[in-house]
């Protein structure tokens, strides 16, 4: 549907339901602000790669636990 379409379908309509087909194209335009917002914030996969290392002895037994072994 074109705008020109959509356009002139509107201005067919009655004051008060032009008003309620405004409301709902603003209810729209906020649901599609929200959802690019979530895509936005979203982490990617893999994003941190390379930011997160761990040290050398990692693996290696904690001497707290010495007494346990």
């Amino acid at each position: 549907m074109t705008s020109l379409t959509l356009y002139t379908k509107l201005e067919t309509l009655p004051p008060n339901l032009k008003k309620e087909a405004k409301n709902f194209i603003e209810s729209l335009i906020k649901k599609t602000n929200k959802q690019k917002e979530q895509q936005i914030n979203q982490p990617k996969f893999g994003s941190l790669k390379g930011k997160i290392t761990l040290s050398e002895d990692f693996d290696d037994s904690l001497d707290v636990f010495n007494d346990y072994m």
